[in-house]
């Protein structure tokens, strides 16, 4: 499908990690694209499209303007507040931030007839689950506020879909991972949560070792199981749910992953194969709200999106992130 000329994409979020490399496939593909960000925590030098709007998404006049200012067909939304751990400390900023901020990036939508959004959704909203690989139909109880928030935006897409025609997709991310293969931009969190750049960092000696959240989990080796998904392959889904839900044959929801799951023990030690560094470890208590698996059934994404991802092995994934990581602190 040949991107319509004249016709710009609102990319929420586009100076965080998924966003920018979201932005940087959109731009490969000929989409025009602007980028509104608030850079509390993304980083303006990520967003490689020329359209950049530096405003908050619970400023409403701000949202409008953008709006109004610029051709927009479709948002894909990704701004949120994302570390699970934070959301259990302090539930308020998340349903502040994640549902209110969606709730008025909608209501601009519809004064301006805007009726296509991608949402970044997430696997926390499945809770723990019943069975392994997690299907999208499976239950949804999820254990943090993070989580609940990505199920609440979910279920007003629903109800907008139905009262005001809104067309929308919901992506349900499993654990993103990896950079840019062409180092031109990468994972980069202060402070960094994501496992694999946290073990990085110790492999580097930016930080001393690497914390194990629990080690008495019911999995082989005790510790959690996760589905990496590689950050390139997260952005070429986000391409296609937009397309298929321009000729309207999108479902409401996929599973992003890779349907295999690695624990945390597995990732330090395939990180010290990639970097041949030594990476000090210490073990810990469980943090709450962390299910002892998670691991996609991705089937529906690649049937019906025609999905297929690129970095499949642990190995490839960690070693973009390593060449970023390396990148980012200059060699050490």
């Amino acid at each position: 499908m040949s991107p319509p000329k004249g016709e710009m994409i609102l990319v929420t979020g586009g100076a965080g990690y998924i966003g920018s490399h979201t932005i940087k496939a959109l731009l490969s593909r000929g989409y025009e694209v602007v980028a509104l960000d608030n850079l509390s925590v993304g980083h303006r030098e990520f967003v490689l499209c020329e359209e950049f709007v530096e405003a908050d998404l619970l400023d409403r006049e701000a949202l409008e303007r953008v709006f109004r200012e610029y051709p927009i067909r479709s948002v894909i939304h990704f701004a949120a507040r994302t570390a699970v751990g934070e959301s259990v400390e302090n539930p308020e900023i998340y349903y502040y931030n994640n549902v209110v901020g969606t709730l008025n990036l909608l209501s601009a939508m519809r004064k301006r007839g805007v009726e296509e959004i991608v949402f970044s959704s997430s696997a926390a909203v499945y809770g723990d689950p019943e069975q392994i690989p997690i299907p999208e139909d499976h239950p949804k109880r999820p254990k943090s506020p993070y989580g609940r928030t990505k199920l609440m935006m979910e279920e007003v897409l629903a109800d907008y879909a139905r009262a005001y025609g809104i067309g929308y997709v919901a992506l349900r991310y499993f654990n993103a991972a990896g950079s840019d293969p062409e180092g031109v931009i990468g994972e980069w969190h202060d402070p960094e949560t994501h496992l694999i750049p946290i073990v990085l960092e110790a492999a580097l000696g930016v930080r001393d070792y690497v914390e194990i959240f629990g080690t008495d989990y019911p999995t082989p080796d005790g510790t959690c199981i996760r589905d990496f998904i590689h950050v390139v392959d997260l952005a070429e889904a986000h391409v296609l749910a937009l397309e298929r839900l321009r000729e309207g044959r999108a479902s409401p929801a996929y599973n992003l992953g890779t349907g295999v799951g690695h624990s945390v023990r597995k990732v330090i030690e395939v990180c010290r194969e990639v970097t041949g560094r030594e990476i000090r470890v210490v073990e810990g208590p469980r943090r709450p709200g962390d299910p002892p698996a998670l691991v996609a059934d991705p089937t529906k994404a690649e049937q019906e999106l025609g999905w297929e991802p690129r970095f499949t092995e642990l190995e490839e994934i960690v070693a973009t992130a390593w060449e970023w990581m390396l990148k980012l602190y200059g060699h050490r």
